[in-house]
């Protein structure tokens, strides 16, 4: 199986489920910390808050106008004027993980369980915001959808189901299952230009590479880390994993993630 002997740096340490790792142009990263609340920077070794006190943050988008989105209770905007909310879901109990469609429209998964609570995750949607707002259903039976990316050419988009430990993909042909995780449950999701699709293993510790047909190619072992999200910056992928932000680099590069194009009141 595969041949990436990737070495594992720990950029950061922290308490909290940290997770949403979003590399900048400028080589800085911005993660969330779930638990402990707030979106950091960490930048050549230092870490700052960008965004205080907001909890749940599963996903962030950087948007064209220079501030990003981050989702929670809803889908937010941060920007110099604040946070404002942008869309929501009714009757959600939040938003998780969030990728960018070629046209600038943000596709997100909704929470309709309590999680914290243990309660069971039932059958919940994908929706993608257009940048005037609107939305559109992409799949509605997910059980807890999870990471979530396009394929380079922009006709497949693939999400994870971490109830079920599994990716969905959806394309011209409709939805289907793409591949199950060979360990662990299916959390973040990343993208490489050749089309293989990477996966956050969660309690599996460790990432996992699927080619464009859904085989596994690459399992990445990240010892004693409970793995939750990664994004890649180049050939580097970040790692966000419960109490540390990591990084290793895989010898293939990343396939860009546009920037958010949701217009902002």
């Amino acid at each position: 199986m595969g041949g990436v002997d990737a070495v594992t740096e720990v950029l950061w340490e922290s308490d909290g489920l940290l997770e949403a790792p979003r590399p900048l142009p400028d080589g800085s990263v911005l993660f969330a910390n779930t638990t402990a609340g707030g979106v950091y920077r960490w930048s050549d070794g230092n870490v700052s808050t960008v965004l205080e006190k907001r909890r749940g943050i599963g996903g962030i988008a950087v948007h064209a106008d220079g501030g990003f989105l981050v989702s929670g209770r809803d889908l937010a905007y941060a920007g110099p004027a604040g946070l404002r909310t942008v869309w929501a879901a009714d009757g959600a109990t939040g938003l998780n993980d969030l990728t960018v469609a070629p046209d600038g429209s943000v596709v997100v998964g909704v929470l309709r369980h309590q999680p914290r609570r243990g309660e069971a995750a039932g059958p919940t949607e994908l929706v993608q915001v257009a940048p005037d707002g609107g939305t559109r259903v992409l799949a509605s039976d997910l059980l807890w959808p999870n990471g979530v990316g396009y394929a380079p050419d922009g006709t497949r988009l693939y999400v994870c189901e971490y109830a079920a430990a599994r990716v969905r993909v959806i394309g011209p042909q409709g939805a289907s299952v793409f591949a199950e995780a060979p360990r662990g449950e299916c959390d973040g999701l990343a993208v490489d230009v050749e089309g293989g699709v990477w996966v956050a293993l969660g309690s599996g510790g460790g990432i996992a590479r699927f080619d464009s047909g859904g085989a596994l190619v690459e399992l990445i072992e990240v010892p004693g880390r409970f793995v939750s999200s990664l994004a890649f910056a180049g050939t580097a992928i970040y790692l966000t994993t419960i109490g540390a932000l990591l990084r290793m680099d895989v010898g293939v590069p990343g396939s860009e993630i546009p920037a958010a194009a949701m217009q902002i009141d």
